[in-house]
């Protein structure tokens, strides 16, 4: 016989954990969250309630890679639909030993320094529904390829502004360089100051390794830019997979179906990301898209109340023409903010704009 309702009436309280592991999230898969934990007494390194946050983390994560072990967990379903991404730190419960075929738990996930976000697409079709990718990133990579596929300034963008949305500093990582030159896209960008890397098939990779090294980095790209190549480059044993560009279509093909987080041998993460075809920011506020062109900023002083800086009363365009910034700038502002309101980013091979040639 099933009890009466009330015979075991539910309670708020819930389990301190006291006595959880904590992990970092380097993979999920299905509901299944591989976690890297710190080595310690048998049952890992642990920690009280209230881990710390803030940015920094990637020292941590790089002791844990050093010196601890991965185990697989289920979230706990004290958690509800708090969601969880690669990069969380989080609290683990029950069997931590990594051993084959055993399942822990996620009971708590600490306070994030950072998350990235994308909307799953900006038309009203959708409802722009926020999509979290990774958690504790300080550095957002935006790989690009200078040629096939050619650049996409736009998508560029939108990830410049994602990045400025979520507090982490952006660096711009041009690839194929020897297949075409660099000057005209990084002259595009100069404004904003924007660091750079410039790489080269069989180039030297010091330099974005200085970049990396002893930080949390994520890399986003759409396919086909060498982003799985420059990963294998990276971390000789990520075997991630690679694939070619279309040549009709000039689309690559997404290789890296999802999110992970690989050690760099010279300290540091890298959070390789699945190829996007477009990057969402319906999340985003107007404010925000705008402070992602620090160089047309200053120029809204002039606009009305309420300017949606699309309509021909917006100060911008002569703020533009007293040559204050870059037409293309501009462009890419209104682009974006056009996007926003439902419009197709048609920055994107095979776009509106490819199909009227």
């Amino acid at each position: 016989m099933r009890p009466g309702k009330g015979s075991r009436p539910r309670t708020r309280i819930r389990p301190a954990h006291e006595d959880a592991v904590e992990g970092m999230v380097v993979a999920v898969d299905r509901g299944r969250y591989t976690c890297l934990v710190e080595a310690g007494d048998g049952k890992g390194r642990r920690r009280g309630k209230g881990g710390k946050g803030g940015k920094g983390g990637g020292d941590r994560a790089g002791d844990a890679a050093a010196t601890g072990r991965t185990v697989v967990a289920m979230k706990a379903r004290e958690l509800g639909r708090k969601g969880i991404v690669v990069g969380d730190r989080v609290a683990l419960v029950g069997d931590v030993s990594g051993a084959p075929d055993t399942l822990a738990r996620v009971v708590r996930v600490e306070p994030r320094s950072s998350i990235l976000r994308r909307s799953a697409d900006d038309t009203d079709d959708t409802d722009g529904v926020e999509r979290p990718v990774v958690a504790n990133a300080d550095q957002l990579v935006i790989v690009t390829a200078l040629a096939d596929p050619p650049p996409r300034p736009r998508m560029i963008d939108r990830m410049l502004v994602a990045a400025f949305d979520a507090d982490i500093e952006p660096l711009l990582c041009l690839t194929k360089s020897d297949l075409a030159p660099p000057e005209e896209l990084v002259s595009l960008y100069a404004p904003l100051g924007v660091p750079y890397v410039v790489l080269r098939k069989g180039g030297s990779l010091e330099e974005i390794r200085e970049h990396l090294r002893d930080r949390v980095s994520v890399l986003v790209g759409h396919s086909g830019v060498g982003k799985s190549t420059l990963v294998n480059a990276l971390v000789p044993d990520a075997n991630r997979a690679v694939s070619h560009v279309n040549a009709v279509t000039g689309r690559g093909r997404h290789t890296s179906t999802s999110a992970v987080a690989l050690e760099l041998p010279d300290g540091g993460w890298i959070i390789d990301t699945p190829g996007v075809r477009s990057f969402g920011l319906a999340h985003v506020s107007v404010e925000t898209v705008l402070a992602g062109f620090p160089d047309l900023v200053e120029g809204t002083v002039h606009c009305p109340k309420g300017c949606t800086h699309l309509g021909d009363d917006c100060a911008l365009d002569a703020w533009v023409a007293a040559g204050h910034a870059d037409p293309a700038r501009l462009l890419s502002l209104r682009r974006l903010l056009a996007s926003r309101e439902g419009a197709a980013d048609d920055d994107q091979p095979g776009g509106p704009d490819d199909r009227r040639r």
